[in-house]
Formats: structure tokens, sequence, C-alpha cells
């Protein structure tokens, strides 16, 4: 008995040395209920594009596929899925209350297994309103106050703030300072949380947390391009984008990626998206990577946080994605695979 409970102690010491791991849930997955949703459905329609079918998803023919994952039963199944593979936290892209795309946030904090795994918050600069009017605030904050909130080591709750630009803070705000006068009656709505840029230019996420007053800085997600290139190359360029936010000499929350492979957003560009014109672009993107290169890709996180803890104190990654399957990034299992990404993470991170 004593052996067996110095063994449990031993693990529960290993578990607690882990970064908190989270993955970032976009939910665009809610059929003919909004845009998006029937976006990623005539993206995903065609045959090539099944194998990254989200486990919920239905085949209707080579060319048309329905994807609604908003029921109850749908999201206890992917609670029961990330808390298995030891995933601490999800990071959900946050919208109006209202929009079909808050529904899998709705139906987390709805679930009676949401204390499996905990969660916070990514808001885009958009949707923190304008120097008149940004009622979003008082939102944000008291979701941050919701039980199973994520916080850092020391007991901050973490706060995800990205796709900033100079051409749209002054749109919307007129000066950085008046954005920072938002961001300051937020922290003292929240009390003192821990608020990291996404940028995939350190230099320039490093100089919005230096005018926002943030904390760290990290990703949402990061790419050099690709040209049909393995897998390996955009792990490689990950692990160095770490490497270069250090550099700022900012605090860094490692962005891990699963995958980015955005062809089926290029044959069939998504409506918000009015850049992408259809075919350009096709022959930039990573080949899809083995469960194994991207448990291995993230264990190189783990290592790298417990090897820079000046420069990643808070102790935690970020995964993009969880549910970003229709531009390559996806640990939620899926109809071809099952949950095979999450099985080899479990062997990182428990």
């Amino acid at each position: 008995m004593r052996s067996l409970v110095l063994t449990l102690v031993c693990a529960a010491a290993l578990h607690a040395q882990h970064p908190a791991a989270g993955a970032i849930r976009w939910d665009a997955w809610h059929g003919k209920q909004g845009v998006p949703g029937r976006a990623v459905e005539q993206a995903l329609g065609p045959v090539e594009w099944h194998y990254r079918l989200p486990f919920f998803a239905k085949v209707v023919s080579d060319t048309e596929v329905s994807i609604d994952g908003t029921s109850q039963e749908t999201m206890d199944r992917e609670i029961a899925y990330a808390s298995g593979a030891g995933l601490d936290y999800w990071a959900f892209v946050t919208y109006d209350d209202g929009d079909p795309m808050s529904l899998g946030l709705k139906r987390y904090l709805s679930s009676s297994k949401r204390g499996d795994i905990g969660f916070c918050l990514i808001t885009e600069l958009s949707r923190w309103g304008t120097k008149a009017s940004h009622t979003q605030i008082s939102r944000y904050a008291a979701l941050t106050m919701e039980r199973g909130y994520q916080k850092t080591a020391d007991g901050r709750p973490l706060f995800y703030l990205g796709f900033l630009s100079e051409a749209e803070v002054e749109k919307a705000w007129g000066t950085a300072a008046e954005l920072r006068r938002a961001v300051d009656e937020f922290r003292a709505l929240v009390g003192n949380p821990y608020i990291v840029i996404l940028d995939p230019n350190p230099a320039h996420g490093a100089k919005w947390k230096t005018l926002l007053g943030a904390d760290a800085i990290s990703a949402y997600a990061v790419s050099s391009g690709g040209s049909a290139s393995p897998y390996s190359a955009l792990a490689a360029y990950a692990e160095a984008f770490w490497d270069r936010c250090k550099a700022t000499g900012s605090e860094v929350v490692p962005i891990v990626m699963s995958g980015w492979d955005r062809r089926p957003r290029v044959v069939n560009p998504v409506p918000w998206e009015t850049y992408q014109k259809p075919g350009v672009g096709l022959d930039h993107y990573y080949r899809t990577g083995t469960p194994v290169e991207i448990a291995e890709h993230l264990r190189h996180a783990v290592d790298w946080i417990a090897t820079n803890k000046t420069t990643a104190p808070a102790g935690l990654a970020l995964v993009y994605a969880w549910n970003e399957n229709d531009e390559g990034g996806w640990l939620t299992p899926t109809l071809d695979e099952g949950a095979a990404r999450l099985d080899a993470i479990r062997r990182v991170l428990r």
C-alpha cells in the first residue's frame, strides 16, 4: 500500500511540473445555423477533404457533408476526449452571445462534465467595440469569473487578445491610448488577468504588449507559407518562433501547430476572407503530420517551457487548434483517424 501511495504522489508531482496545455476552439461547426457553418460545410464537402471531418460529421455524398456539433451530447464527448488526453483548457474564440459561433461555449458552460477541463477566452480586437461603445468588456469580465476559468500558476485569469493592427485601432479607438484605457477597465473588473497578445510577428506583438500593458506574447497560428512542405518544417518554424519571441525580452506562451493547410478554403473561399481568390495559393500548404509528429512537437514545447522558466513563468502552452479542421489544424477526433492524435499527446501530457 505504501509503495502505491508513493507512486501516485510521484505521478501527481510529475504532472504538476507540466505546463497547462490548452487548445484553441473555433466553433463554426453549427451546420446550417449560420454563415460560417454553411461555409465550412461547403469547404469540406469535396471527397478529398473528408479525412478532416470531425467525428460528429456526416458524409452525404462525394460533394456534400453535414457538420453540426452543437448538441450537448457532442460537447460532453469532446470534453471526455480532451480531458482524457491531458489537455488542461480550451481557449474559446469569443463572439457575441447570440451568435451561432458562441454555441460551443454555451454548451461547454451548460455541461455537467465541464469540471473535467478548464476554459479561457480569445478575443479579436474587432470584438472589443469602439471608443464610443465597448459593452462587451463587462461580458468578457463576467466569463472570467465562471467556475473552471483557466488561471496561471499564481492564480491570474488567462486572457488572449489578438489580431491587432494600427489601422483597426485607429479606426475604432482613435489612439492606442484609448484602447489601453479599455484594457485597463477590463483589468480592473477582472482583477489582474494575465493578458497574452497574439501576433505572428514577435516584434509587433511585443510592441502591443507594451502599449496595452499586457503580460506575454504568442500567436494564434504561425506559418512561413509552405510549398507542399513536410509537417516537420511547420513544427521547426513554430519552434523558431518561440525563440524569436524570447529575443524580444517578453514573456512567452509557445504556440504549438497541429497543422496548416488551407486548401479547402482556397478552392471554396469563405465569405469573411474577401482577399482569397479561388485557387490562388493552392500550392502553399504543409503536409499532414502524423499523430507521433504532432505529439513530439508538443513535447518540445513542454521541454522549452521547462528550460526557459524566466521567459515562460506562467507555465502555459497553446495548441492551434482543437477544431480548425478546414484550415488544417485539429486535435479533435475525426471520422478518418479517430482519436489517434489525442492518444499520442496523452503520452506527453499524462
